[in-house]
């Protein structure tokens, strides 16, 4: 060999099918997880208002929302070698939910007044025609 040849290594491959699909299904993951609190709150009467409404119901989707940053939250700690990363992730996510939950939510749906409960609405008099 000559101390002046070069090696020519051969172009990295592209992503391939598999890692496509990989992509296009975490994507979907990400969008399923981000939109189901907006989504879970239409339940009503399915899943029970005592269950979403108050702070029971904004601690259940705080949670769920740590729990599907997981993958974030590792990939921050593999990409900075430091638990710093995901730690400052937490504390920003719990800051905005904190302030989209406490101050934003009852500013648009003005204050602390309660929906209606779930269930079949009777017209005023409806007991009259009942026998006693």
């Amino acid at each position: 060999m000559n101390a002046t040849s070069t090696v020519v290594t051969a172009p990295k491959p592209g992503r391939g099918i598999h890692g496509r699909v990989w992509a296009v299904a975490v994507s979907a993951w990400g969008v399923i997880s981000g939109l189901a609190p907006h989504v879970l709150h239409h339940v009503g009467p399915l899943a029970g208002a005592a269950l979403l409404d108050g702070l029971g119901g904004k601690a259940l989707f705080f949670a769920l929302g740590l729990l599907l940053s997981l993958p974030l939250l590792r990939r921050l700690y593999r990409r900075f070698k430091t638990w710093l990363a995901p730690a400052l992730a937490v504390v920003v996510f719990a800051g905005m939910y904190a302030l989209s939950s406490f101050v934003i939510g009852p500013w648009v749906t003005g204050g602390s007044a309660k929906p209606a409960s779930p269930g079949i609405q009777q017209p005023s008099g409806h007991a009259s025609h009942h026998s006693k």
